[in-house]
């Protein structure tokens, strides 16, 4: 008798197992998707996912807002400070250099949650997973860029024993100088086709880099996020029938016209050595100094002491402030208020500015369709492991 139940329920969690791919768009605005109409984007693959999955109001980032934290939250539920990534690089009081290890995390995610049931998982330039326990994967590594693209020799060399000569086998033109967004779909083709992992991670690049350059919402910009959905368009056709597919982005993204010079702008309020840039926030420990800086009228909006501790319950400064909307904050020589922007697209920005969300379509069978709220980026990776069948271990 208990041989059965335990067969009837084995069926049964696995009944509820659908196999999972997880397409990050890196720099996926949700206003991309909110707003195709109005931005005139051809994105067929997109609006279908929208028509007929889960679509939220965004996700609401975690500090920073920025690629490498943000993917690791995606995939652990938890927030930087607690698994360890906490920016695109160390300090460099620790190398300065990547978090390229994933060693280095301090919590489990969905690749040890999958292998942990028995389940096989796959990564297509996933951040912080040199070395990780996935069974298919082309880690992100790289010694030189170009834009989205990473060296391809870099790829090679720390990707699965054997798993290039699989997909070059596959689809010859997989072998170029740089893994761009191209050959990141025909990765994954090759592994729906051929390995059938029941975990898929994977990184698109290309559109984060040209609104780097570019500004988001511009037609450079657009025209990037065209082409990433055919990638996607192409990926959904190689699917199984039973998979759930998740289109996600990491963060917002800002257009910048101008930044307001910290070292400039600290004489005038006489807080020198007194104002820190801070996961988006200007913010100062001194209570003069922030009454000066609520008087100056050339900042945005004053965050509030809750929200503050909200995001970042470590924080210990006394005032902080957003910029104004389009403007950034920089800290360099000279007197002038304000210099040109380093790029005209940015995120970083703290998350609690109104409409800095990433997307995030949830497609598939299960999937109940309609528009949703935001949700915090923490609670995805829920979501994820109930799809999968697995627990997620803290």
């Amino acid at each position: 008798m208990r041989i059965i139940l335990f067969v009837l329920l084995a069926a049964a969690l696995f009944g509820q197992r659908r196999p999972l791919i997880v397409i990050s768009v890196d720099g996926l605005d949700h206003r991309y998707l909110r707003d195709a109409d109005k931005l005139g984007l051809k994105i067929p693959t997109l609006r279908k996912l929208m028509r007929e999955g889960e679509f939220t109001g965004g996700l609401i980032g975690v500090v920073p807002t920025i690629t490498w934290p943000s993917h690791t939250t995606l995939i652990t539920g938890v927030t930087p400070r607690e698994h360890g990534i906490l920016g695109n690089r160390r300090p460099a009081s620790n190398t300065g250099d990547y978090y390229w290890m994933a060693d280095m995390l301090r919590v489990k995610t969905l690749w040890h949650a999958t292998r942990k049931a028995g389940l096989k998982s796959a990564a297509i330039t996933w951040p912080v997973t040199v070395s990780a326990d996935i069974d298919f994967n082309l880690p992100e590594y790289f010694r030189s860029r170009d834009g989205g693209s990473m060296d391809y020799v870099s790829v090679f060399e720390k990707a699965t024993v054997g798993l290039v000569e699989k997909i070059e086998l596959f689809d010859p033109s997989f072998r170029q100088i740089w893994v761009d967004d191209r050959t990141r779909s025909i990765a994954a083709v090759y592994l729906l086709k051929q390995e059938t992992p029941d975990l898929i991670l994977l990184h698109f690049v290309d559109l984060d880099a040209i609104a780097h350059e570019d500004g988001p919402f511009e037609k450079d910009a657009n025209a990037a996020l065209e082409i990433t959905d055919r990638h996607i368009g192409e990926i959904l056709a190689a699917a199984p029938s039973n998979s759930v597919i998740a289109v996600l982005g990491d963060h917002g993204f800002e257009r910048v016209d101008r930044d307001l010079n910290i070292a400039a702008f600290s004489k005038q309020v006489d807080g020198v050595g007194k104002l820190v840039n801070m996961g988006g926030l200007l913010t100062t420990t001194d209570a003069a100094v922030a009454a000066r800086l609520r008087e100056s009228k050339l900042l945005g909006r004053e965050v509030p002491r809750s929200e503050v501790l909200h995001f970042a319950p470590e924080a210990k400064f006394v005032a902080a402030f957003e910029p104004k909307r389009n403007e950034g904050f920089a800290n360099k020589p000279g007197n002038d208020f304000y210099v040109a922007p380093y790029e005209k697209g940015n995120h970083g920005w703290w998350p609690g500015l109104d409409d800095y969300r990433a997307g995030f379509l949830l497609w598939g069978p299960g999937i109940t369709a309609g528009k949703t709220p935001a949700l915090p980026m923490e609670s995805v990776a829920k979501r994820f492991a109930e799809i999968l069948g697995v627990r997620l271990e803290r």
